[in-house]
């Protein structure tokens, strides 16, 4: 039997399919709202990497704020579990464990010594036995002075010797990786050849420290090739091995801090007792003291409160430590980050290790999202800022205009494409034959079929006036508009300002894409007005003042529109009566509730505007009585249109008039031919 083919189904994408990841546009799409309301790309691609966000596969990718109290909580699981008493309690316990050992074998040897029935064995044991439990009972309390008296005690026991001597190389081997910053290589073996071996380099260490603090080259090459067995990071550069050193020794350093006084001095003393070399402790006295001068900030003086039931041993309580300051580097990082290339500096293995792989697979997405912005041509760095590229704000506008046109019903506007056809300036997709007096607009492909199904094939291709077809062109009319956006204070406390930025936005990508022969210009008004530039727009914001100046912003959007030929209006959107205008020396002038004064001069400019031809449509947001009236009285004087609007309907309000409006424009030109 034959085996079946396998079968495949393709469909168009349509957003619910799983397989694709992030992607750059989505990101875009997912600050917009935050960047068009607080105009700061830096600040809301701050905000998106603190309260994280979800990807096109609904797979939720961590924030800072997250992963901060993530890090706080692995932080309060080790203080609350962990008893750091433990190091000290530990050590002692094993010693005591020694000399159980060795008491164990003196009545051991007691006893067979009274089993022989030999006398003067039982009398020279006896005593011997005595001196020796003497000797134990007189053992220092303190865990230095134990760990000498057992120094120099002479055993009985062989297993109780062995077990002294296998944990005095134990403890040699902690307190060196604790002293030297739990290197390995030579840290593995505490031999005198091994410890002058680790004296030299310490003393190599100290003199490239010296040599960079005196202005002079340190060789690190030479010290690599000399020493780099000790350091199985294979740093590439002594900075990047005194850091790593530093981060280390503090977290070494927390430890003590983190002690008692009693435990910090046993330490010490044990440390003193077992290390003995004071050259050895002076070369790294001198090297912690070099590190802390280089890196300051490395935690020196951290300290850890443990609560905990649970002892940690030496080696236990050294990683706890280097974790806890992993920990407390990690939290500082993300604090301080101020956008997402600051997070490539996270060293995504030990967050995996600290935090869980969700975590650190959280941190890269969020690292790679400033890189992948770039790469995507959307935003570009400025001196250490990141600013939208003119193909970001294209497509800033366009995910304003995608999301209006998406709420409005699709039998409303249908395509809002140009239908008529006639002698015009763009090219449409159908064609015609040539009659006398069309454009000579020559579409070439159906030209040269047309000749070839008329005579036939064969070459030369002989063409006649009835072969010529001719591609169509639509009525080009040409439009000028002024968006005027009222930017006074009231607009963020009414919770205006966000929609009336996304109509802003919506419009000019709706003229830069379908009507480019079209003139948009943007005027900002408050206590005064000013001219808004496109590439501007989408970091607008609010200005923290009182007033409304329409009178200006109707004067700036003439003079703008003095310039443009076509048809020529001005669309304001604002949510308050004129409060504000400008006096004859220019200045501002604001009362509220308005004066007649204020009043009288915007109505000045709306006149002047009606006198050049000049159409103003109002959009109102919270219309108050007073409002209504004064914009009444305005189109009563031009002609234009009020509409009464929300925020939740303004962008189809402002869409639909100016499409509309685009359309009677066509008929008119239309006709008018």
């Amino acid at each position: 039997m034959a085996s079946q083919r396998p079968h495949f189904r393709y469909s168009r994408w349509d957003g619910t399919q799983v397989g694709f990841d992030l992607d750059a546009d989505s990101v875009l799409a997912e600050i917009n709202d935050d960047l068009l309301y607080h105009g700061d790309l830096n600040a809301a691609l701050r905000r998106m990497l603190n309260s994280g966000f979800s990807d096109r596969n609904g797979e939720r990718v961590q924030g800072i704020k997250e992963l901060m109290e993530r890090l706080r909580q692995e932080r309060r699981d080790r203080l609350e579990n962990y008893d750091l008493g433990g190091v000290y309690d530990d050590i002692a316990q094993q010693l005591r464990d020694v000399v159980a050992t060795e008491r164990a074998a003196i009545d051991d040897l007691e006893q067979a010594a009274q089993d022989s029935g030999d006398a003067r064995r039982q009398e020279v044991t006896g005593d011997a036995m005595a001196e020796r439990r003497t000797q134990l009972d007189l053992l220092s309390p303190d865990l230095n002075g134990l760990v000498r008296d057992l120094q120099q005690y002479d055993f009985v026991s062989s297993e109780a010797r062995q077990r002294f001597e296998e944990l005095l190389d134990q403890l040699r081997q902690q307190l060196a990786q604790r002293w030297f910053n739990q290197m390995a290589g030579a840290m593995s073996d505490v031999s005198p050849e091994a410890m002058a071996r680790t004296k030299d380099m310490l003393a190599a260490l100290n003199q490239m420290l010296e040599d960079r603090a005196a202005g002079r080259e340190p060789d690190f090459d030479g010290f690599m090739e000399r020493f780099g067995d000790f350091f199985p990071e294979n740093p590439r550069d002594l900075d990047e091995l005194l850091e790593a050193m530093a981060r280390r020794m503090a977290a070494m350093q927390s430890m003590l801090n983190s002690m008692t006084p009693e435990q910090r001095a046993q330490l010490q003393g044990l440390a003193d007792q077992l290390l003995e070399d004071m050259d050895l402790s002076w070369q790294m006295s001198q090297l912690s003291q070099n590190l802390q001068r280089a890196f300051p900030d490395a935690g020196w003086n951290r300290r850890y409160d443990f609560s905990g039931q649970d002892p940690l041993g030496f080696a236990d309580a050294a990683q706890v430590m280097g974790e806890l300051g992993d920990l407390d580097q990690l939290e500082q990082l993300l604090r301080g980050a101020s956008n997402p290339g600051a997070l490539a500096e996270v060293d995504l293995e030990r967050a995996r290790q600290l935090l869980g792989a969700d975590a650190a697979e959280s941190l890269q997405r969020m690292a790679e999202l400033a890189r992948m912005l770039e790469e995507a041509g959307l935003i570009e760095n400025r001196e250490g800022r990141y600013e939208l590229t003119p193909e970001g704000l294209r497509r800033v506008g366009r995910h304003a205009l995608s999301e209006l046109f998406t709420k409005m019903a699709r039998d409303k506007f249908g395509q809002h494409e140009l239908i008529r056809t006639g002698v015009g300036h763009e090219r449409s997709a159908d064609t015609k034959p040539y009659e006398f007096g069309d454009p000579f607009n020559l579409h070439i492909e159906r030209t040269i079929r047309n000749a070839v199904a008329r005579s036939g094939g064969g070459t030369p291709v002989r063409l006649s006036p009835d072969d010529f077809e001719i591609e169509q062109t639509e009525q080009s009319v040409r439009s000028a508009t002024v968006l005027m956006v009222d930017l006074s204070l009231s607009m963020p406390m009414r919770d205006n300002f966000l929609a009336a930025k996304k109509v802003a936005m919506a419009l000019h990508s709706l003229i830069s894409s379908r009507f480019p022969r079209d003139y948009l210009g943007l005027v900002g008004f408050s206590e005064v007005a000013r001219v808004i530039e496109p590439r501007d727009l989408p970091e607008v914001s609010w200005d923290y003042v009182y007033g409304t100046n329409m009178q200006h912003g109707f004067m700036l959007a003439r003079k703008l529109l003095a310039r443009e030929h076509g048809t020529k209006q001005i669309i304001m959107i604002t949510d308050g009566e004129p409060t504000a205008h400008l006096n004859a020396n220019g200045d501002p002038v604001f009362h509220y509730p308005p004066i007649r004064e204020t009043v009288d001069a915007t109505l000045a400019e709306v006149m002047r505007a009606t006198r050049e031809g000049v159409r103003i449509n109002t959009f109102m947001l919270d219309a108050t009585p007073y409002l209504q009236q004064f914009i009444e009285r305005l189109t009563e004087l031009n002609r234009g249109r009020a509409f009464f609007t929300t925020p939740e309907t303004l962008g189809d309000y402002v869409l639909v008039d100016f499409l509309e409006s685009r359309r009677q424009q066509s008929r008119a030109g239309r006709r008018a031919g």
